[in-house]
């Protein structure tokens, strides 16, 4: 059950559709937190508004996640938490990916402290982050198969079993199953 609308929510959400109309799909109020709901299109713009908007001043990025809604599409939600340091005030940006095409613009040149936030979320989700610096493995070996993070991904892990098949001329298999 969402909460009456704050404040805040009002604020920066005519903010940012008074910028471009566009720039907000949904605003959803919730335990006194906001978010915006953000196109996909539009997020990195959207971010740099809200940091350099003078009645905005979202001046800190403190965190970068997903949310793996899979079976549902759109399978994934991307979130960005803001917080204007001069203003006391937060804010989440959530733009929501297909599974089919989990890419979205990286918000490192908004900013740089996304580097490795991003990088955590590609390698445990597997979202793609166009115009990343870096974009790597930073928890996982390199040669890690999969996103053990995605809800798709098996419970145990992928490991290696005995293969018994005479005809395969391997001595293990990948499973997924024990």
């Amino acid at each position: 059950m969402a909460d009456v609308p704050s404040q805040n929510a009002n604020v920066v959400a005519e903010h940012l559709r008074s910028w471009n109309p566009k720039a907000v799909a949904e605003v959803i109020e919730f335990r006194d937190e906001t978010t915006i709901v953000v196109p996909r299109a539009l997020i990195r713009a959207t971010a740099a508004r809200c940091r350099d908007d003078a009645a905005l001043q979202y001046n800190l990025l403190t965190g970068a996640t997903c949310l793996d809604r899979y079976p549902h599409e759109p399978r994934f939600e991307m979130i960005y938490q803001l917080v204007s340091i001069p203003r006391a005030e937060k804010v989440r940006l959530k733009v929501k990916l297909a599974g089919s095409d989990p890419v979205i613009d990286s918000l490192v040149p908004v900013w740089p402290g996304a580097n490795w936030l991003e990088r955590e979320v590609f390698d445990l989700f597997g979202i793609r982050f166009t115009d990343h610096p870096d974009l790597r493995r930073i928890l996982l070996p390199d040669d890690w198969e999969g996103y053990p993070l995605r809800r798709d991904y098996p419970v145990e892990g992928f490991r290696d079993i005995p293969d018994t098949s005479p005809s395969s001329g391997k001595l293990f298999r990948k499973s997924s199953t024990p």
